[in-house]
Parts: C-alpha cells; structure tokens; sequence
C-alpha cells in the first residue's frame, strides 16, 4: 500500500474545514478547496481557533499547531489536487452536485488516487458510476465536529476494491478514529438510525404531544444522550435532516421515512437551525434594550 503524503479536500463548510484540520494535524499537506472566498477565510479561522483550543488544553504543543497550520493549503483552484493522494469531498448533501464533482476530480487527480465521499446517505456505487475509477471511489462519512467525534463511517460501493478500503481504514486510523463499515443501502448506519428518531421527535412536537423542551429533556435524561434530538437537528442542519430522509424514503420505499410536515414546514421557511441563527430554536442574540426588565 502506497504511503498516504497528501490529502484534498472539497468544501469550506464545518465537515469539510473540520476534516482538513484533521489532517494537517496528523502530518499530511493538505488543499482545502472552495469557489466561495468568504468560506475559504471562515474555514481558515476556524481551524485555527480549533487548532489553540487544542493548544490550550495541553493536547498538542503550540509547535505542533504552528507546523498543522503550515500544512494548510486555502485555495479555490479544483486544479491544485492534481498531485493529493487522498481527495475528500464534503459538499452539499446532493447527489446530483455531487456527481458532477466526481466526474470533475476524476479528470483531475492522479490515476492513483482514492476520491472518497463524506456522504451521510447517497449511494456510494451511484457516485463511483460517475468516474472512470469505480474501485478507488468510496465513503468515508465523519461526525460532526470531525476532530473531536471518534467515528468514521467506511462505505464500500459495488466496485470498491479491497485496496481502497484497506487505505481508507488506515487513514481514518491514524487520524485516530474508531472505524465502523456499512454496506451501501441508504443512510448507512448511523443515520438510518438517528433520522428516523429525528424525524419522530418533529412528530410529537408536530402533534403536540408535548413542548420542545420537554421533547429533548426526556431523551437527554432518559436516555443518556448528549443531546436532545431536536436540538441536534438544530446543530446538524433541519436541510441536511430532510435531505438525508428523502434520500432514505426514496432509497428504501417505506413509509416511515417520509419526512415530517413540520420539519418540511421549517425548511421551507429557511429555519436551518444555528447555522442561520433560527431552527427548532431560535439562537439569534436580543438587543438589550429589548430584554424584560429584571427590575420588580
């Protein structure tokens, strides 16, 4: 197996500047690659800011952020990743944008490189359908925020060879990383699993059977969650949530993945979640001068 000295990713975005943040870390020069200059200079910061907070902790030397950093590459040149060994795309969670990033990257990069997808849920075998290079194409889905989560999820298509896998493993390793493998059916593992609990819990404040609140107090305390699932969904992104449901409604054909109106409902009306500032809750910052009186 050829050593691993490069890695490109493709999106600006938490998962993606979260995942070049990773690798840097970890030794390897990495590209970070988007067409938005505004994400590329938010991206930048945030790894960053990540990076001290590591330092600050005790968990790496200020030397050790200082080389991370140096290995960073911001660039909005698709063409730069002609020499990574390892391309990860972390993009919209859309097959068809996605598929015509495939198609690019295989015109681009190396004929020995591994093009992995951070998908949570579209179909690994379909996406390597749009290369020349099915069997070096595969799924290397991370959690959010990807340098403090411990999982990656390992998705083989139909032609993924055993190459691929056993250098994605190692990748995803050394990054130090529990490696979970899913087959290629719709939202993998993980997420089959949580969009469907997700989905629910938009049903019960949907249908009233109780307040937002409570929804997420009783799966944090009754269940040992972290987080409450409607408040996760906040965190996650409510789009990403009701992409990933359609995909699995489609993909699947049951009923019980059909999105709930009220998740629909709060898309359609650009309630995303933090990441606008309003979802489930609403997170944007009142005035002062707005704020009741604390005065009796």
């Amino acid at each position: 197996m050829v050593e691993l000295k490069s890695v490109g990713v493709v999106g600006g975005g938490q998962m993606g500047s979260g995942i070049a943040q990773l690798a840097a870390m970890y030794g390897l020069d990495v590209h970070l690659i988007d067409t938005d200059p505004v994400a590329l200079s938010s991206a930048t910061k945030s790894i960053s800011a990540s990076i001290q907070r590591f330092v600050s902790k005790g968990q790496i030397s200020q030397a050790a952020a200082t080389d991370a950093l140096g290995r960073l590459h911001c660039t909005s040149n698709l063409e730069e990743l002609c020499s990574s060994d390892f391309i990860i795309e972390a993009i919209v969670e859309s097959e068809d944008v996605k598929k015509k990033l495939f198609i690019n990257l295989d015109k681009i990069a190396k004929s020995t490189a591994i093009l992995a997808s951070n998908t949570s849920s579209i179909s690994i075998t379909r996406l390597a359908s749009a290369t020349s290079r099915p069997q070096q194409v595969i799924g290397m889905h991370f959690m959010n925020p990807p340098p403090i989560m411990k999982l990656v999820e390992i998705v083989r298509g139909a032609d993924t060879s055993d190459n691929t896998f056993y250098a994605t493993k190692a990748l995803a390793e050394r990054f130090g990383k529990i490696v979970i493998c899913s087959q290629d059916y719709s939202g993998f593992i993980v997420n089959r699993i949580l969009m469907p609990m997700i989905n629910e819990a938009f049903h019960a404040l949907y249908t009233g059977v109780a307040t937002k609140e409570d929804i997420d107090t009783g799966m944090k305390l009754g269940t040992n969650h972290p987080m409450g699932p409607l408040e996760l969904a906040d965190f996650i992104g409510l789009d990403v949530c009701l992409s990933i449901m359609r995909v699995l409604h489609a993909g699947l054909g049951d009923s019980k993945y059909s999105p709930c109106p009220l998740l629909v409902q709060y898309v359609d009306a650009g309630r995303l979640g933090k990441k606008r500032g309003i979802g489930v809750y609403d997170y944007r910052k009142v005035p002062e001068s707005l704020k009741p009186s604390s005065r009796l």
